[in-house]
């Protein structure tokens, strides 16, 4: 698939405000500083439609962004270690909550983790979450660039040993670099085949 059109549609922080439409959703979603605006930038081959910044938590509202006029990207905010006051965390955590528990246009998320780091807790327990409340979520590894093949095959194989403690399989993952272009194809024909799937 490739994108044709890009454009803002809304930012909040009430899901009830969120568009009334039937269309798909793919929500977008990680750790701050995880590289999720720069991805989605790669994706959309829009140099600024998603906010890039060195500093973490720039992202605090659902933003959507109507694609190919029949689906929705949905940037949410990332969750942990952002620089924001605890009151304004706890809010923004709330509405991401409410966000994956009451959007039915929700297809499925995807869960941006950066590939450099051993696996995280804050990252397995997302993860967890979204499995305990039947949520469908991929994984999407960032910053590929940033190893060397055998460095990736690792880090990915010591998330793979540690979700199928509780898994009974590895969820389906993409190994991508904003900087190099890396993954964007597949990721953007599985979200394609996904969409020809509800159509059919």
């Amino acid at each position: 698939m490739r994108i044709k059109s890009a454009e803002f549609v809304i930012s909040n922080s009430d899901v009830a405000k969120c568009p009334k439409s039937s269309l798909p959703e793919y929500a977008f979603i990680g750790r701050s500083n995880v590289g999720k605006s720069s991805l989605i930038n790669m994706l959309t081959e829009r140099k600024s439609l998603a906010k890039t910044s060195g500093k973490p938590g720039k992202t605090q509202l659902i933003n959507h962004f109507l694609i190919n006029k029949n689906w929705h990207l949905v940037d949410l905010p990332g969750y942990g270690y952002a620089r924001v006051s605890k009151s304004s965390k706890k809010t923004f955590q709330k509405f991401i909550t409410q966000y994956f528990s009451f959007r039915e246009q929700l297809v499925t998320a995807f869960v941006l983790v950066d590939i450099r780091h051993k696996p995280q807790p804050i990252d397995l327990d997302f993860m967890q979450w979204l499995g305990e409340n039947g949520i469908p979520f991929s994984i999407i590894f960032t910053k590929a660039d940033k190893l060397k093949p055998k460095a990736i095959t690792q880090h990915i194989e010591d998330y793979k040993t540690i979700l199928l403690e509780t898994w009974e399989e590895m969820p389906k993952h993409f190994i991508t670099s904003s900087l190099k272009s890396i993954g964007s194809e597949a990721l953007l024909n599985y979200i394609d085949v996904l969409n020809n799937n509800m159509i059919s």
